[in-house]
């Protein structure tokens, strides 16, 4: 299996490094649990008043953005 190269660069962006021999489901897996993790944090950041609540899905969209590949089906993830 052969990553796309902008994959392997929103993973490495996001503190993954692709192992030898894991899969791609391994990987969306992972990249979707640092996504979560920063759904969490940016929830509290909205809850302890940090962000406003009007500004919160702007927020929420620049996150998400953050994350293209997790919109991709996995048979995209490779070359």
């Amino acid at each position: 299996m052969t990553l796309r190269p902008q994959i392997v660069a929103e993973l490495r962006q996001h503190g993954i490094e692709p192992a030898p021999g894991e899969g791609t489901a391994r990987l969306r897996e992972r990249l979707n649990d640092a996504y979560v993790e920063d759904v969490r944090r940016l929830r509290e950041r909205q809850r302890s008043g940090a962000i406003p609540r009007r500004e919160y899905a702007g927020h929420v969209v620049a996150l998400r953005d953050r994350y293209p590949a997790l919109g991709l089906p996995l048979e995209l993830w490779e070359e």
